[in-house]
């Protein structure tokens, strides 16, 4: 229930007093828009005054109305009854901006445009403003200004000093870059830290997406990394701070200018780059430009499309659309040939139809031959299709399967005497990209040796020579040795930890 001017009261669920006719517990809104009532408080209907109550006390209520509103009667008969305003009344009346109940419901709209990232102008949508006129019809909302320029900065920073919390406990920090560039060519740099909280929990928050307005030399984007790492607080005093990006060379000469490292350049891109390479030869880039136009036309025409849906049906195969490659994602590519040849029988029925016949004199579809050879290449290309899949959805930190990935695929990318012509270029193209991958500087190659040795699903090291094995659990163990207390040591080898 509202008071007679805006804020809104509860009465006890039974009472016998006339007094709670004119008195009311406060009622409160947290930022979640939770109801809230507060039994240690009643409120004056009339005059808003508050005071304290003791539960099933209501002398001095009933004084106060004697004293500053003799005009009500507390039998429940108001002497002056257009002094006490209707329910319905009360309810027609505006909630106060600075209200609790006003302020909670302005916050969670601020929250539905951060977190959904919708555009400040949804404030201004006629279906936003019913919706909120249904849910709570004194709600006036607030100018889109005022989210852009108050609500959504304040919520910002208060995740802000959260997430900055967060990393000040964390004991180590790695960080991940992104550069990318928006429909509207404006390029940006997005920058993701990943820690382990005290109770071993993964966090990886996005931290800050900055425009880039300079030419993306080393030198700029090192600017970038280093202001990142000092507004948010990462540096710790003898720890690095690995950095993953792509494997531009600006990209790694900005990790080495800010001083931070090891360097580690992003495996899903090591694997695109190669897979490029391997479907880059002549006869493959041949055959994949021939399907790009058949895909087009599939693409461009209505009519096409429904000639190509009937086939389907008729054929009695999925009824699928044909997947056009994106120049910039290999898989996207193999999908592309992966639905084409799932689809050939409906798409040369289509192409041979007399609805399209006259319109298709130009496209030239796959001969006998160059399945065959999709057909292999897409073989071939499987594994990598399955790499870029798992890291694509991998939750967990994925640099300790970086090496093991990487001997896997350049051992299933061997060229064999089975193997026809364009089967083995398309192989030696990709080992040929991948082979010198990860193996610079040394460093690197340690980092990434002991990474893998720490994950349990790869502690055998079964991709290593014995050497190499043995001195990685070699450095290993004086690590884990010189980072402990000495009893923390003696304790460690009682029990032949390491």
């Amino acid at each position: 229930m509202a008071s007679g001017g805006t804020e809104e009261l509860e009465r006890p669920a039974s009472f016998k007093s006339p007094v709670w006719e004119h008195f009311g517990f406060p009622v409160n809104y947290n930022d979640e828009g939770k109801r809230l009532v507060d039994k240690t408080l009643t409120v004056c209907r009339h005059c808003g005054t508050r005071k304290p109550y003791d539960s099933g006390n209501t002398s001095s209520m009933a004084t106060h109305l004697k004293r500053h509103h003799p005009g009500v009667s507390l039998t429940g008969v108001k002497i002056k009854p257009a002094q006490q305003p209707l329910i319905s009344a009360a309810f027609k009346q505006p909630l106060a901006a600075q209200s609790d109940r006003a302020k909670a419901i302005t916050n969670a709209i601020g929250v539905i445009i951060a977190a959904d990232m919708r555009p400040y102008s949804v404030v201004q949508n006629e279906g936003f403003k019913h919706m909120l006129k249904v849910l709570e019809p004194r709600y006036d909302i607030p100018s889109r200004t005022h989210f852009s320029e108050k609500i959504v900065p304040d919520l910002y920073e208060q995740e802000k000093k959260k997430v900055v919390d967060e990393l000040s406990r964390a004991s180590s920090v790695a960080l991940t870059t992104d550069g990318w560039t928006s429909r509207g060519t404006q390029s940006y740099v997005t920058i993701t830290a990943h820690f382990i909280t005290a109770d071993w929990e993964m966090r990886s928050p996005v931290l800050q997406t900055r425009p880039l307005y300079e030419s993306h030399t080393g030198t700029h984007l090192a600017q970038v990394l280093t202001q990142a790492v000092e507004e948010w607080k990462i540096k710790r005093p003898s720890t690095n701070i690995p950095v993953t990006t792509d494997n531009a060379k600006n990209q790694i000469n900005a990790v080495n200018e800010a001083g931070l490292g090891p360097q580690i350049g992003c495996f899903a891109h090591v694997v695109n780059l190669a897979s490029q390479k391997g479907i880059s030869v002549n006869r493959m880039d041949r055959l994949l430009g021939r399907i790009r136009k058949v895909v087009s036309y599939f693409h461009r025409s209505t009519t096409a499309a429904h000639v190509l849906k009937t086939k389907q049906e008729m054929l009695k195969l999925p009824t699928h659309k044909v997947i056009h490659d994106v120049p910039t994602r290999w898989n996207s590519t193999y999908d592309m040939l992966e639905r084409y040849l799932e689809q050939q029988a409906a798409i040369y029925s289509a192409l041979t139809d007399k609805t399209l016949k006259k319109n298709v004199k130009d496209i030239i579809t796959l001969s006998d031959d160059d399945v065959r050879v999709a057909e292999e290449v897409l073989q071939v290309l499987k594994p990598l299709k399955t790499v870029t899949s798992l890291l694509s959805t991998e939750t967990s930190p994925s640099v300790s399967m970086i090496l093991p990935l990487k001997t896997r695929i350049l051992q299933s990318m061997a060229p064999s005497v089975e193997d026809s012509t364009i089967t083995q270029d398309v192989k030696t193209a990709i080992r040929e990209d991948l082979k010198p991958r990860y193996t610079s500087p040394p460093t690197l190659q340690d980092y990434l040796h002991r990474s893998t040795a720490l994950d349990p699903r790869f502690k055998s090291l079964s991709h290593m020579d014995p050497a190499l094995r043995q001195r990685t659990y070699s450095d290993l163990t004086t690590e884990i040795v010189s980072s402990l207390g000495t009893e923390d040591c003696d304790e460690v080898k009682k029990k032949n930890i390491i």
